[in-house]
């Protein structure tokens, strides 16, 4: 296997996540001046390229939608860990971090990385097609983990206020997982060709399949690169945050910037398929990385808040359930036909824009 991989036929592949490495070890908990925010930026801008090749590189060898789901469920487990060490490293806003988070990402695939997609792949295809016996089930998944996880919570009467009672936290919590986990059997196992690109894609792979010794080295390589990409997204939280404060913005741009920065090579991936007429393969990346945030963020959040004894905020503004509420309406109407244009893309990018607006002018 190391022989293997010191032949590897693109060293890129393989240098960049080894010196991104290198880099976040060398600076983690250093005091950084402008120099190295710069390094640590080009860093993480290089491992999320790279890091889609090496999802591709596996998503070529298992078939879709595995390899979409590998880089879901990997980008996922690697952010709740992020979320987890923050929450219990406390602060003021350790309370409201899993609910900022969770929100953020359905907004940004929903409405920013669908919206680019169906945006650049309608410019360059001009009518795009998709499979509605996947997308559609997705969506109405989404809408019920959403609602039951971020809206319920400031309806209830048990607890005061946008909170769980514990009972009320745990059920949440198993209720999330079991449901991700019949969408990912559906997905995967009983109807997996809903989730396959539709015959009109004229997407065709010439190339041969790569070994199984080349996919487990991606593999290896996939999660050093993720790792990285999130190590790097935390060093320059705190540049994004005074960089906030400057600008007098609300603290919840912090959280937004961040969600974005870790989202980076799910949405490139989603981009590039879009641009090769794969709308499928970049929905299956988008909505099953919203499915995963929420089907594995709350479940573990809910268990830590439950053995630590911590507060867990959940539910949403008055604001945001409307804006959570209008983006599954959109949502739902502009993939129930199965093809798209760049109409439904430029819906999804003013809702995408709006998020972001009132995000800063609340």
């Amino acid at each position: 296997m190391i022989k293997r991989l010191l032949l590897h036929p693109d060293l890129r592949s393989v240098g960049i996540p080894i010196a991104s490495a290198t880099v976040l070890a060398c600076l983690w908990g250093q005091s950084l001046d402008s120099w190295y925010l710069v390094v640590i930026s080009l860093s993480l801008i290089f491992s999320v390229f790279i890091s889609v090749h090496h999802a591709e590189v596996i998503a070529h060898r298992v078939g879709e939608p595995f390899g979409s789901l590998i880089l879901a469920v990997a980008v996922t487990i690697i952010e709740v860990a992020l979320i987890v060490s923050m929450m219990v490293s406390g602060g003021e806003s350790a309370g409201v971090i899993a609910r900022d988070t969770v929100f953020s990402a359905i907004m940004i695939v929903c409405n920013g990385v669908v919206g680019i997609c169906l945006m650049v792949g309608g410019i360059r295809h001009r009518e795009l097609g998709f499979n509605v016996d996947g997308t559609v089930p997705s969506l109405s998944v989404i809408a019920a983990l959403s609602v039951l996880t971020l809206v319920l919570p400031a309806y209830t009467t048990t607890a005061p206020g946008p909170f769980y009672s514990e009972p009320q936290l745990i059920f949440s919590g198993v209720m999330s997982f079991i449901m991700y986990g019949v969408f990912v059997f559906v997905q995967t196992v009983r109807h997996r060709d809903y989730f396959l690109p539709a015959q009109a894609d004229g997407y065709i792979h010439h190339s041969s399949k790569p070994s199984n010794s080349d996919a487990f080295i991606s593999l290896g390589l996939l999660m050093l690169c993720l790792v990285v990409v999130i190590g790097l997204a935390k060093m320059l939280s705190p540049a994004i945050k005074h960089a906030v404060e400057a600008a007098s913005a609300p603290q919840a741009v912090v959280g937004i910037v961040i969600a974005l920065l870790v989202l980076l090579p799910e949405t490139w991936a989603a981009i590039r398929a879009a641009l090769q007429n794969r709308m499928q393969i970049s929905l299956n990346l988008a909505l099953g990385s919203v499915l995963a945030t929420i089907g594995l963020t709350i479940p573990t959040v809910a268990a830590v808040s439950v053995l630590f004894n911590m507060p867990l905020e959940l539910g949403l503004s008055s604001k945001e359930m409307v804006q959570l509420s209008l983006t599954l309406l959109v949502s739902t109407t502009s993939l129930a036909s199965g093809r798209a244009t760049v109409l439904q893309g430029a819906v999804h990018l003013l809702m995408f824009s709006a998020f972001l607006f009132l995000a800063i002018v609340p």
